[in-house]
């Protein structure tokens, strides 16, 4: 039986499906928050008790017009009229990722409890301003829609380097694997200039039954634990200082910060260090602390995590969690979450394409959604989200204090 926010009670599904035949397919900005929230729990009720099925969005363009398309969307030319049709196009041609993404999900979660059982996965679709903002960072290269690498992906994150080499292996020596690996990109070995360290596999997505997806790209990310720390304080130092970090654009201290913590992680892990960061110890060392001082890393991060509000009703049974941060008000931050269960994945791609539509070029906003088994991984996964940077300024702690001698 499927359990929703806030109908718990067999009454309240048939209230819910009569409400949703009074309405007519009335869209939600005519009725009131209330009302609204009804309608979508009607919508879910209906796609995953009456029709019982979960409805999987299929490609409906050719590779042309979804080129020609990312190209609308980069123009600052473009009509608006020609943009309602290009996203139109961009967002069909993401949520197509879901199917096989989802298969991608499955099997990685089942390898990777054999590497490490503490590993954690989910899987996301990228957000519609990052595609965007891609696009026009890439512009003066081969970039295109079509063959964006990153649109689907999955992460698993695992206690330390050794099993993600372990996991990546299995991979590479994976005889049962349909799905055509086309890339392979070590950061671990070779950091990115920014500091960044993970290893991606893309894939390009095969099916031994139907072709309606095949050709698609998903990308697994497999990182450490200390490795998604790093990356997802970026994105907290990011999203509260209406920064852009992660894309090269942020303030110069804020960035080679990261740069140089990312090498001190990576002596950690004794693994290698990012170019053009101090070899020397004590040199790294220092120029971390006078960092730290400099930018209040500390009393920051904690003030920010001190100033989130969750708006988190009960989760614990979805599959789907749309979560959407709001800190246009630095000192009252808010994340709101909606769950869905497996079956309601349609309904939450719905509903993630409209709040991005009215959040749509607010530096104020963010939102994403997430694949995860339980609200317990989601937090894990994801702690920019809940602000969470205490894993990160964790191992930033014991770095200070052993003085750079690890």
């Amino acid at each position: 039986m499927v359990k929703f926010i806030s109908c718990p009670t067999f009454g309240s599904f048939l209230l819910a499906c009569l409400f949703l035949l009074a309405c007519n397919n009335k869209t939600s900005s005519y009725l009131n928050p209330l009302h609204a929230r009804i309608l979508m729990h009607a919508k879910i009720f209906k796609a995953c008790v009456i029709d019982k099925c979960v409805t999987w969005t299929k490609p409906k363009y050719g590779k042309a017009k979804i080129d020609k398309a990312g190209h609308i969307l980069v123009n600052e030319n473009s009509t608006e009229e020609e943009r309602e049709e290009a996203m139109t196009i961009l967002n069909n041609r993401r949520s197509s990722h879901g199917y096989p993404m989802n298969t991608f999900q499955a099997r990685l979660r089942q390898v990777s409890k054999k590497v490490d059982e503490n590993s954690l996965v989910v899987q996301r679709l990228k957000r519609a301003p990052s595609i965007i903002k891609k696009l026009k960072r890439n512009q003066t290269k081969t970039m295109s829609l079509s063959q964006m690498q990153d649109i689907a992906g999955c992460r698993v994150v695992l206690s330390d380097v050794d099993k993600v080499n372990k996991l990546v292996e299995i991979y590479r020596k994976s005889r049962g694997l349909k799905h055509k690996k086309i890339k392979e990109k070590d950061y671990i070995k070779n950091p990115k200039k920014d500091g960044y360290r993970s290893m991606h596999l893309i894939y390009r997505y095969k099916s031994d039954k139907i072709n309606t997806y095949d050709g698609l790209l998903i990308e697994i990310q497999v990182r450490s634990k200390i490795q998604h720390a790093w990356a997802t304080a970026i994105e907290i130092v990011d999203l509260f200082t209406k920064q852009a970090i992660k894309s090269n654009e942020g303030d110069e201290e804020w960035k080679e910060f990261f740069r140089l913590v990312s090498s001190a992680f990576a002596k950690i892990e004794k693994q290698k260090e990012v170019e053009n960061t101090p070899a020397n110890n004590l040199e790294l060392f220092n120029a971390i602390k006078e960092k730290v001082d400099k930018l209040k890393i500390f009393s920051k991060m904690d003030s920010w995590t001190q100033a989130l509000k969750v708006i988190e009703p009960k989760l614990k049974e979805w599959k789907f969690f749309l979560l959407e941060l709001d800190v246009s008000d630095e000192t009252k931050p808010n994340l709101s979450i909606r769950g869905y269960p497996e079956e309601g994945e349609t309904i939450a791609t719905e509903h993630y394409l409209e709040a991005e539509k009215l959040q749509s070029n607010s530096k104020d906003k963010d939102v994403v959604l997430v694949g995860a088994n339980s609200v317990e991984e989601l937090k894990k996964a994801y702690l920019n989200y809940f602000a969470n940077s205490k894993e990160f300024l964790g191992y930033l702690k014991f770095y200070l204090e052993k003085r750079g001698e690890i």
